[in-house]
């Protein structure tokens, strides 16, 4: 199982946004989408991530203003981003580790997709669930 086998289960492109986007916008994609970050694209490459974090950390330290800011300005730089080759358990513990929620799936420096943390959990625990089924049904026969 890897990042790749999650990748393929979706349809559709990745949200993404420039590093000139203001952030009132990408409050607004995120909000309207329902997810907690999108990654920040600039000449084909990931150069950061702007999450709702962000968002929140940077209002409280320079107030209102921040929502006419460009993207740039608040994003989380660099990115860390990760090969669709990557195990969902190793990208948890990275996630761990770097206290992200967010990773982007980068191959050839072209972003390929976005996985969260919560795509990682739910394809654990799936795991773990089939495994738990395979144990019963062989102790069953």
């Amino acid at each position: 199982m890897t990042l790749a086998t999650i990748l393929q289960q979706r349809s559709g492109d990745v949200i993404k946004v420039t590093p000139d986007t203001p952030v009132r916008s990408v409050i607004q994609l995120l909000a309207d989408n329902r997810i907690g970050a999108v990654p920040v694209i600039e000449n084909d490459e990931v150069i950061g991530i702007m999450s709702e974090r962000d968002v929140i950390y940077s209002l409280r330290k320079d107030g209102a203003d921040v929502l006419d800011w460009p993207v740039e300005r608040v994003m989380t730089q660099p990115a860390i981003t990760v090969d669709s080759s990557l195990s969902p358990l190793v990208g948890l513990s990275l996630m761990t580790r770097r206290r992200i929620r967010h990773l982007p799936v980068v191959e050839n420096g072209q972003l390929i997709g976005f996985v969260s943390i919560g795509d990682l959990v739910k394809m654990r625990i799936e795991g773990i669930e089939s495994e738990a089924e395979a144990m019963r049904a062989y102790i069953a026969s």
